[in-house]
């Protein structure tokens, strides 16, 4: 006779049967924090993408430079809203500063930017086409790189060693005064 799977791992146990619980989800998934050679890292993937860059020999610099992707500024009018997590009363959360909406990369080199990302988190969609944008208006020609995973930062590190090597062999125009 067959037993249960549940039956099964009690057979020979002296120990009452549990019911397994699962586990809930709780909120957003968090990246635990590491560090290597000094540096505090967000996530283990961003230190797999640095430990990768490193060991291709291309410089760059982690977490160098926030962008301003909006201005922040005082908003004049009344604005009747509950708090952000949809509790508490209605109350005017109105007139006052905005803050502005920033940006920073994980890494930065001469003519590329990478971000890092394993699972984004709610803003970083909207985030990340307002960076876009402002690469588009501001910096044209730098290269986005957005890994998601390991196999992702090792592809990574043989298109930008593609995108080094192509940038050396474009011949440098020199400006002639007329």
């Amino acid at each position: 006779m067959q037993l249960p799977y549940e039956d099964q791992r009690r057979v020979g146990r002296n120990e009452p049967m549990r019911k397994r619980r699962r586990s809930r989800k709780s909120g957003p998934v968090r990246a635990k924090k590491v560090e290597y050679d000094g540096i505090k890292f967000a996530s283990g993937l961003e230190r797999y993408m640095y430990k990768a860059l490193k060991e291709a020999g291309i410089p760059n610099e982690y977490e160098g430079c926030t962008y301003v992707l909006q201005e922040g500024f005082l908003f004049e009018s009344q604005a009747y809203e509950k708090q952000a997590n949809g509790k508490g009363a209605m109350i005017n959360r109105g007139e006052k500063k905005i803050l502005p909406i920033k940006y920073t990369p994980d890494f930065i080199g001469e003519g590329f930017i990478i971000e890092t990302k394993g699972r984004a988190n709610e803003s970083f969609p909207l985030r990340w086409k307002m960076f876009k944008r402002w690469i588009q208006e501001n910096e044209p020609g730098t290269l986005l790189i957005k890994p998601q995973n390991q196999k992702d930062c090792d592809e990574t590190i043989k298109i930008l060693k593609a995108f080094i090597k192509s940038a050396k062999a474009k011949p440098k125009t020199k400006k002639t005064k007329p």
